[in-house]
């Protein structure tokens, strides 16, 4: 949600610099990866009647943000 919906129209508002993107961009990536990690060993642990289509999300949630870490880390190494 930070990424997508708040940054794009809080940053001109701060005044934050173009390349500063990429850089939030990682930062909310990685904290979003451990966040999830810690989802998956909690419902792990759970006897929720959901928790394996949870683990799954959660899983597929964790690629999507290493291929936006990729895609971010390659814009930096680009500049």
């Amino acid at each position: 949600m930070i990424a997508y919906i708040l940054l794009p129209f809080a940053a001109p508002l701060l005044g934050l610099a173009p390349g500063v993107g990429p850089w939030l961009g990682i930062g909310i990536g990685s904290v979003a990866i451990v966040a999830n990690v810690f989802s998956i060993r909690r419902f792990a642990r759970s006897g929720h009647r959901l928790r394996k289509p949870i683990i799954a999300i959660n899983i597929a949630v964790i690629a999507f943000m290493m291929v936006l870490i990729a895609v971010d880390l390659n814009t930096i190494l680009s500049i």
